[in-house]
């Protein structure tokens, strides 16, 4: 077996249309599918079905909980360091709360959470001409610093 790719991940929440508006609104993602009030599928992109699957659960069921095992959060790669550089600013004006900053030597990284506490990541990544030479892509700093803080 050879994989491809990573294609999709599918987040359960406590309300389907409000966590559909909600990635649509802060994240541009377009409804591809949807099996109305169980399912929603979005994607960033048209040449896929999705990249983000929704699936309603309990209006209240528990959250994420940073003590058990699961999942920490989606990384979702923006296409230029100026999109990152701008992008604290439009989220900030979506009255989404940017929860954390990462430098991960060849990447930057702006982290939130949805509606339902689980978290995403939004970062650039150098292009891998741009790695070190020596393998150890997250050592260091990232090469320009931005101020997203």
């Amino acid at each position: 077996m050879k994989i491809r790719q990573l294609a999709h991940v599918v987040l359960r929440v406590r309300d389907l249309e409000r966590s559909k508006r909600w990635y649509q609104d802060v994240m541009g993602l377009k409804v591809m599918a949807e099996f109305p009030g169980r399912m929603a599928f979005l994607s960033a992109s048209e040449s896929v079905s999705h990249e983000l699957g929704l699936m309603q659960i309990a209006p209240d069921a528990p959250g994420p909980d940073e003590s058990r095992v699961g999942m920490y959060h989606t990384g979702w790669q923006l296409e230029s360091r100026d999109e990152l550089v701008n992008l604290k600013s439009r989220l900030e004006a979506k009255g989404v709360d940017v929860v954390g900053v990462g430098d991960h030597g060849i990447s930057l990284g702006i982290y939130v959470k949805d509606p339902d506490g689980n978290e995403l990541e939004f970062f650039y990544e150098l292009p891998p001409e741009e790695w070190p030479a020596n393998g150890d892509l997250f050592s260091g700093h990232f090469p320009e610093p931005i101020d997203v803080y």
